[in-house]
């Protein structure tokens, strides 16, 4: 089921995939000239906040979550990043530090772009540039939403938000008519959701006791979108 006129997805979820479209064929060889790829297994780290960046990341197969870590070492999950995104670019385009950290919430298989090919396209191509400074203000929007929801939510819909960015996340992996499985962690879920991880167990069971969703183990499918939609309580 599509979300199209019951919830405005796009005001949840960014996404860099449409980024690398604009390229040429010769632009996008040049990008790519020098990378290199490695793989990564779940709880992998890919950088850590305050590193210096050598370059940027694109996802070429599997999921990253973008995220910064308290003084009590609790982990507030900013974003997650799916397959054909770039990840590590804002610290390259302001030249400072990475402001965030990003690790592997399933294997993955990431492409290391360096920095030095990445601004050398974005000079080569205006187009690119026009592209990437469009998704970074619509990120910026869709942060703005994000803080909201964890000042003014209640728990429960901010777990039914999260769960309905993240099964738009998980969309492109299915094929024709085969449900749609959320493959994470309930510390994980907690951490996107910001509420605490108990919160997280109680409220799955009682979503799955009001036929909004199904859960076997860590794996969670909704459904019924439209009681979801529901519970996320959005005006």
């Amino acid at each position: 089921m599509s979300l199209s006129g019951i919830f405005p997805i796009d005001r949840w979820n960014f996404t860099t995939q449409s980024i690398l479209s604009i390229l040429s064929e010769e632009d996008y060889q040049h990008l790519i000239a020098n990378q290199s790829d490695e793989r990564y297994q779940k709880g992998d780290i890919i950088f850590r906040e305050g590193a210096v960046p050598a370059g940027i990341f694109l996802i070429r197969n599997g999921k990253v979550k973008k995220y910064k870590v308290d003084q009590l070492g609790k982990e507030q999950i900013i974003y997650v990043a799916n397959q054909g995104e770039l990840i590590g670019y804002h610290a390259v385009l302001s030249e400072e530090r990475y402001p965030d950290s990003a690790a592997a919430i399933e294997d993955s298989l990431i492409s290391f772009i360096p920095k030095e090919d990445f601004m050398d396209v974005l000079h080569r191509s205006p187009a690119f540039t026009q592209r990437l400074l469009k998704a970074l203000s619509h990120e910026f929007t869709v942060l703005a939403n994000s803080i909201s929801v964890i000042a003014q939510r209640t728990a429960p819909e901010r777990l039914a938000i999260a769960l309905i960015v993240l099964r738009e996340k998980y969309k492109d992996e299915r094929s024709g008519d085969e449900k749609i499985v959320l493959n994470v962690s309930r510390t994980d879920l907690a951490n996107i959701a910001g509420i605490a991880q108990e919160n997280v167990i109680r409220l799955l069971k009682e979503f799955k006791e009001e036929g909004i969703l199904e859960t076997d183990g860590r794996k969670i499918w909704v459904k019924d979108l439209k009681l979801l939609v529901k519970r996320a309580n959005y005006r």
